[in-house]
């Protein structure tokens, strides 16, 4: 099978390369892989962009020089045959997921353990249905430790990417009134997202606002919004609390993925893709999300 191998640590360089067909488990399923997408949690790893005292452990889990296996940590595509341990799924069956550890959906085959799949929406695309685990399971995730109740009001900074336009469309649905913060150019994508309100970083400051907050969600991490939350506990109501992506190793419960397919096929959660590239093309999707200005997710079509 064809697979983008990450040649080493650093910016994005990637090749095609024929390798071995993923080995089924007992409690896998192999996946014809039709569409992935690059995370930022993925151009971490392979950029390497962690502390000094973090990268021998990532080396070390990954690969000494360069990962030692194909990137790739959310798929949507076909099962191509079941481990003899499985219920729930035939050969056929449209599927997507995400897996925070076993990665390797930058390929046209992969074996995953069946409890990190679920069946993917019927009214989406392949490319749809990968750009909705990352931000979906994520946002899921942060949104249940803060315990948000209808009513509340929750700004959510960095709207407009991956995480951050699952969040505000997931707060929605709970009931909470929304209020997003992102670029000029994304102003009408947030909003379009069901925000009750948009606040573009460039030309204000949240903070000088009189508006109170129960909760401010930090959807891109503090190395891009420590600068812009210095100031922010002065609009947080009494009790509340700011959440960072950075605050904890995202756990999704049993269930979470079904719920997003859920809410796709009834209209309530939309998937955002900015760009959508070809296999071949990978080191080029790596390097708009190294950009740090994409909406939504990058996808990528495996073929």
């Amino acid at each position: 099978m064809i697979a983008a191998v990450c040649t080493r640590y650093g910016p994005p360089e990637f090749r095609l390369v024929d390798v071995k067909m993923p080995t089924l488990r007992r409690g896998d399923v192999r996946i014809r892989v039709r569409a992935t997408a690059v995370t930022a949690s993925e151009s971490l790893v392979r950029s390497l962009s962690f502390p000094r005292r973090y990268r021998l452990i990532v080396r070390l889990l990954f690969g000494w020089r360069a990962p030692r296996h194909p990137l790739g940590m959310v798929l949507a595509g076909e099962i191509e045959s079941v481990g003899r341990n499985v219920t729930g799924f035939t050969a056929g069956d449209k599927v997507f997921g995400m897996s925070q550890r076993r990665f390797g959906a930058n390929a046209q085959y992969v074996c995953w353990p069946s409890r990190l799949l679920a069946p993917a929406p019927a009214t989406l695309t392949f490319e749809e249905a990968a750009a909705l685990p990352y931000g979906g399971l994520l946002a899921q995730f942060f949104i249940r430790k803060a315990g948000v109740e209808a009513g509340q009001h929750v700004l959510v900074y960095g709207a407009s990417g991956a995480i951050g336009t699952a969040a505000v469309q997931l707060l929605r649905h709970r009931g909470a009134k929304v209020t997003g913060v992102c670029s000029t150019t994304n102003l009408q994508l947030v909003a379009s997202l069901g925000a009750d309100d948009v606040i573009d970083y460039t030309r204000e400051d949240f903070t000088q606002r009189p508006a109170r907050y129960d909760l401010i969600f930090d959807a891109v991490g503090r190395r891009k919004s420590a600068r812009a939350l210095v100031d922010a506990g002065r609009v947080l109501t009494p009790k509340s609390k700011i959440l960072s992506v950075d605050d904890a190793f995202p756990r999704p419960a049993p269930g979470d993925l079904a719920v997003l397919r859920e809410l796709a096929e009834s209209g309530a959660l939309r998937p955002v893709i900015d760009r959508t590239y070809t296999l071949a093309e990978m080191a080029e999707a790596h390097r708009h999300v190294d950009g740090g200005h994409k909406k939504g997710n990058v996808i990528v079509t495996v073929d």
